[in-house]
């Protein structure tokens, strides 16, 4: 590459600086030092163009004239001081132009040389930089706009993640936490017949229906209108009479709307109720009295729900009184129309199950008691599907000497199956007390079945245990509609009763056959639903011959302890709905010989209902007659008690246990309420609340947290022995 060759040197004199400067269109002054107050010695034509002002005009301002025209310079005192010790300066400020607009200018002053090395003289040129600022501000608020939106888009996915699951009580709560990192406070309150402050939503307990007023407020009975519209940002809600709050509850109007708080209101009205409830709960959690706030409705499908309550900072406050931006009411309206769908399902949820649970147990017989057997039920439905199933089970009294027995399984766990399997046991239970022989009867409920179009599927076995009054002996009859066959334990073997097999319910064309077994004292019969030996990581005929080799090892000589070890055993982590029929043949020359070995254990699933009371009463008397242990009575009373407690303050299903320890009875009852049981002097001036007492004069007691509630444990104190009575 050739080296270009070098320009020869001009010399410049003075007047073609001075020139230069006069002519270029670089704005450029020459000031005096700064202890003379830097007054302003020249200007060129720019600089005259740019502020509008020349030498003359600026002498008029006095001393440091040009600063008076720098409109913005948050670092001044930076620059005043580089200007004091005579250093070099660059700033960026602002000025006024003379159109009114403000121009951004990057300002150069340095020192000119002088022999005393002092600043006496200062030369300055300014470039507009206004462009380059307004792109950085540009880029600055673009970027606060996407920080923003990430935000905002943050909080509603934590919202979302909060409501889905609405069973943990502090949700609403916690989703209200999140809005207060945007507003001083926010609250959320829900309406059923009256607003209410809510943390959490109650799911378990169903709403009452009764409308959608706060109270009984008639808005004729009060003149004026003290509720504000919501700000010019949100739409403008129609004029509905002076109680907007309960507008907003009525769907009258959309909302928001801002309710203020220093104005009285109707005493029986929703905005007057939620103002006085507002002023205490809001002081009491910041300090600070708020002037109005923004209420949002919170709406489900068909009517709304609640409200959401926000005290912004444009709604007068420690925060100041300017408006908030749109985004926020967008995404509190957000935060709002979620939560309001969220509790609309949940309650839907709720109600559905507590339909379909509340029907499948009506459907399902209490524990069987028939004359002359020893029998013994289970039903558990599988908690991953709301505890709604199709599985049933009937035992019948039909006469003095038969009994009836049926278990069967709908294909589903929802309402139709529960419903399904409620119309296939009436049926059932119709034709069995008509008929006698299994197979007839079965033939007859295909035919019903068929023209009553059953939604689901089903399967099921029927059986009839006859009674033989001369020699005490039982004779079984029963029948297969696609079912898993019984099993018949005898001496510790296991046989299959596979006879008798036939299509599912419904669609048996021809008359279905009947099988027959001779039975024997001390037989045990197992009925079951697939539930109990069916799992995704083994196929069916692996759980039955699973099934088979544990019933062969049974130990215990009564129905329910087979039952319970079977349970323990293979419906440890169930897939499906379980239920089982367990009935033995008694033989009382073996049974008084058995002796009774420990531990011993039975178990009970109930549904929290009054009639679970009895059921329990019952099952500890029929175990400690089979156990044969003493004081039956006390056990009684006590599981009495503890069950009472359950279904009266807790929910969902109560599960009761017994223990036999070797020394004593040992009960075990466990319920979903958390909070612990407490031994109380009674209830003032009504009866109860003696439980407690009662249980601490006959057992040991004592509780511990269990899952998401409580088990609250009684061992029997031993039964002293009866004094001997003298001697005459």
């Amino acid at each position: 590459m050739t080296d270009l060759p070098a320009l020869p040197s001009m010399p410049v004199t003075g007047f073609q600086l001075a020139s230069a400067l006069t002519v270029t269109t670089v704005p450029a002054f020459i000031t005096g030092s700064w202890d003379d107050g830097m007054p302003v010695l020249w200007v060129n034509e720019a600089f005259v163009q740019l502020g509008g002002v020349g030498v003359t005009d600026l002498e008029l301002l006095g001393p440091h004239a040009l600063l008076a025209l720098v409109e913005d310079d948050p670092n001044r005192a930076a620059a005043q001081n580089d200007l004091r010790e005579g250093r070099p300066m660059r700033r960026i400020v602002s000025t006024r132009r003379r159109d009114g607009g403000t121009t951004w200018l990057q300002v150069d002053v340095t020192p000119l040389p002088s022999p005393d090395g002092l600043a006496h003289v200062w030369v300055g040129v300014t470039t507009d930089v206004s462009e380059y600022v307004d792109q950085q501000a540009a880029q600055l608020a673009s970027l606060e706009v996407e920080r923003r939106q990430r935000a905002d888009l943050d909080l509603i996915a934590q919202t979302t993640e909060l409501l889905g699951d609405l069973e943990y009580p502090f949700a609403l709560r916690d989703i209200a936490d999140l809005l207060r990192s945007l507003v001083p406070w926010a609250g959320f309150y829900l309406n059923d017949d009256g607003l209410v402050f809510a943390e959490g939503v109650d799911v378990a307990s169903p709403p009452s229906g009764r409308g959608r007023r706060h109270a009984r407020y008639v808005p004729d009975r009060w003149q004026g209108d003290h509720l504000e519209d919501a700000p010019s940002t949100l739409p403008a809600p129609a004029s509905a009479g002076t109680d907007r709050v309960q507008d907003l509850l009525d769907g009258v109007v959309d909302g928001p709307v801002h309710l203020d708080l220093q104005r009285e209101y109707p005493p029986l009205s929703a905005s007057g109720w939620l103002r006085r409830d507002l002023l205490r709960r809001v002081v009491d959690e910041t300090g600070a009295i708020p002037r109005r706030v923004v209420v949002h409705a919170v709406a489900g499908r068909r009517r709304v729900l609640g409200i959401l309550v926000t005290w912004t900072s444009g709604s007068g406050g420690p925060l100041g009184g300017t408006p908030e931006p749109e985004h926020l009411y967008t995404v509190i309206e957000v935060v709002a129309r979620r939560a309001g769908t969220a509790v609309d399902n949940a309650r839907l949820y709720a109600r559905e199950h507590r339909l379909a649970e509340a029907l499948q147990r009506a459907m399902l017989p209490e524990q069987a008691e028939v004359t002359g057997l020893d029998v013994w039920t289970y039903y558990a439905p599988n908690a991953e599907h709301a505890q709604v199933g199709g599985d049933w089970y009937d035992v019948l009294q039909i006469s003095e000497d038969t009994v009836g027995l049926v278990i069967g399984d709908v294909v589903g766990h929802d309402v139709e199956a529960a419903a399904a399997m409620g119309q296939l046991r009436s049926v059932v239970r119709a034709y069995a007390y008509e008929l006698t022989t299994p197979g007839i009867v079965l033939h007859r409920v295909d035919q019903l079945v068929a023209g009553m179009r059953v939604p689901r599927p089903a399967s099921l076995v029927y059986a009839a245990l006859h009674h033989a009054a001369e020699d005490d002996s039982w004779f079984l009859e029963y029948t297969r509609a696609g079912h898993l066959p019984p099993l018949l334990l005898r001496d510790g073997e296991v046989r299959s009763l596979a006879a008798s097999s036939g299509m599912l319910v419904g669609f048996g064309g021809d008359v279905r056959t009947t099988a027959h077994e001779e039975l024997r004292r001390g037989d045990v019969l197992l009925f079951y639903t697939d539930g109990l030996i069916e799992r995704r990581d083994r196929s069916l005929k692996v759980g039955l011959d699973a099934l088979v080799d544990m019933s062969s090892r049974i130990t215990a000589r009564d129905a329910a302890g087979v039952g319970e070890e079977l349970l323990s055993r293979l419906a440890d982590a169930p897939e499906d709905d379980v239920a089982i029929v367990v009935v033995r043949v008694p033989d009382p020359e073996a049974d008084a010989r058995v002796t009774a070995l420990s531990p011993r254990s039975r178990r009970w699933l109930l549904p929290s209902e009054p009639a679970s009371i009895g059921r329990a009463r019952h099952a500890v008397l029929r175990t400690c007659q089979a156990w044969g242990l003493p004081d039956s009575a006390a056990a009684e009373l006590v599981v009495s008690e503890l069950v009472a407690n359950g279904v009266l303050h807790g929910w969902g299903n109560i599960a009761l246990r017994l223990f036999d320890t070797g020394d004593g009875l040992r009960i075990e009852v466990e319920d979903a309420n958390p909070a612990p049981p407490v031994a109380t002097d009674g209830h003032p001036n009504r009866l109860g609340g003696f439980g407690m007492q009662i249980v601490e004069r006959l057992a040991d007691w004592g509780w511990r947290p269990a899952g998401s509630g409580k088990l609250v444990w009684a061992k029997l104190r031993p039964v002293p022995a009866a004094a001997t009575p003298p001697e005459d």
